[in-house]
């Protein structure tokens, strides 16, 4: 059974249980029914259309679960779609909650969220004086529950950056930390993409004059569009420092490569020295001079070991040994 929960909210306090299908119940002025379904099934959301007076378009939005998070507009009513995210290893999953608003009724219809609304509804009802403002208000209780839920994202994400960049100033990145970068990364421009829309969401039921808002609820839902900034600001800024540890680490890479190739440069000249000399008093020439020198082995090895000595030092005195 997909319905989690449905009850009549009366004064702010929860009432009787309430049929997703047949006759509305009989409301006050300031009654509302709050619906929450998890991955229903269309004949399942028809019954609460008929009920509700959903308009069909919005319907299909909600079972297919493959939107952009938007607001739309239909007569007096409201129909918000938002995006869930939590992590799950280094990936990013995403989920989807579709949200009828009337002047008397509240429907959630989540996909995919690994985070239910039981502890949010037992939150409110513990605050009538909350519920008693209405649907707007809990609409942006959901919102907001929602955006809460991309922050542990992100600081999940900025832990493992943070360790890789530590990592790096110690020692060298490896190929796989690299591709791991690099899937952080793209993790985070998906998650941009996502942000951006959510953010527009919110802008919309701030300042738009949108039906089933109450001028008093714009100043939560412009706490939830500080809140959707914060985490937009995050990721652009977490992108940068994943550049940045990658920047880094090619800059050290290319350092240590170096370094090997004035390590390797010192010790060619310095072999060089011996290789030349010998190379020179190997050639079999008969009228070669010092051939015949009774201690010219001996000055030729002292020399040699000289040569070579003032090259070693040369080079360990200017950092390429």
């Amino acid at each position: 059974m997909t319905l989690i929960a449905s009850y009549v909210y009366r004064g702010g306090k929860r009432s009787e249980p309430v049929a997703v299908e047949g006759t509305p119940p009989a409301l006050g002025p300031e009654d509302f029914v709050w619906i929450g379904l998890h991955e229903p099934v269309a004949s399942e959301i028809e019954g609460l259309a008929k009920t509700y007076g959903l308009h069909q378009l919005a319907v299909e939005d909600a079972l297919k679960a493959h939107q952009v998070p938007k607001v739309e507009i239909y007569g007096e009513q409201l129909f918000v779609v938002a995006k869930t995210a939590h992590l799950e290893g280094d990936k990013i999953r995403y989920g989807e909650t579709a949200i009828f608003v009337g002047r008397q009724h509240i429907i959630s219809v989540r996909h995919g969220s690994a985070r239910g609304h039981t502890e949010l509804r037992s939150q409110l009802e513990a605050s009538p004086q909350y519920l008693a403002q209405g649907p707007d208000y809990v609409l942006h209780a959901i919102l907001d529950f929602i955006v809460d839920g991309y922050l542990p994202v992100v600081q999940e994400t900025e832990d493992k950056v943070l360790k890789m960049e530590k990592h790096m100033l110690a020692s060298f990145l490896e190929r796989e930390q690299i591709r791991r970068l690099f899937r952080l990364r793209r993790q985070l421009i998906l998650f941009g993409r996502i942000l951006g829309p959510m953010s527009d969401v919110t802008g919309k039921l701030v300042h738009l004059d949108l039906p089933c808002i109450d001028e008093n609820a714009r100043p939560f839902f412009r706490d939830v569009n500080d809140h959707v900034r914060r985490v937009e600001g995050m990721v652009g800024g977490l992108r940068e420092v994943i550049t940045s540890v990658f920047e880094a680490s090619n800059l050290l890479e290319q350092q240590r490569q170096g370094a090997i190739t004035r390590q390797l440069a010192s010790w060619a000249a310095i072999l060089a020295v011996p290789t030349a000399i010998a190379g020179i008093y190997g050639m079999n020439f008969e009228n070669m001079p010092e051939l015949t020198t009774r201690y010219g082995y001996y000055v030729v090895l002292i020399v040699i070991f000289g040569l070579c000595a003032l090259l070693y030092y040369r080079f360990k005195k200017t950092g390429w040994l």
